[in-house]
């Protein structure tokens, strides 16, 4: 058995537009609201979203393809506060907690 050859992405593109548009143009004159017109709408639905994919598929292949660039470290991690979570355990006054903010002032802002 031969096997076939598979069609290119803007040959599909064509093929379902004007399978697309023969549909539509077939709704339009016969004015059928039965499940036949349903069916043909459906149908004309569904070639024109595969019109739709096929074009962007074949615009995809032309695009050139940038070469990646080498994979970058991660992000460093921001620094901790200082501040551990037994610490913060510790703390219940709100006094504490105002005294940590300070200490934090002064070592960002000054």
């Amino acid at each position: 058995m031969n096997r076939l050859t598979r069609p290119d992405a803007r040959t599909l593109a064509v093929v379902a537009a004007v399978a697309a548009l023969s549909l539509l143009v077939t709704l339009l004159v016969w004015r059928r609201q039965d499940l036949l017109g349903v069916v043909l709408a459906l149908l004309c639905v569904l070639l024109a979203i595969l019109a739709g994919v096929s074009v962007a598929a074949a615009r995809q292949h032309d695009e050139p393809t940038a070469e990646e660039p080498p994979a970058a470290a991660p992000p460093p991690l921001p620094e901790p506060s200082g501040v551990d979570a037994d610490t913060l355990d510790a703390l219940d006054s709100r006094d504490a907690l105002r005294a940590v903010r300070d200490r934090r002032r002064g070592l960002n802002g000054g």
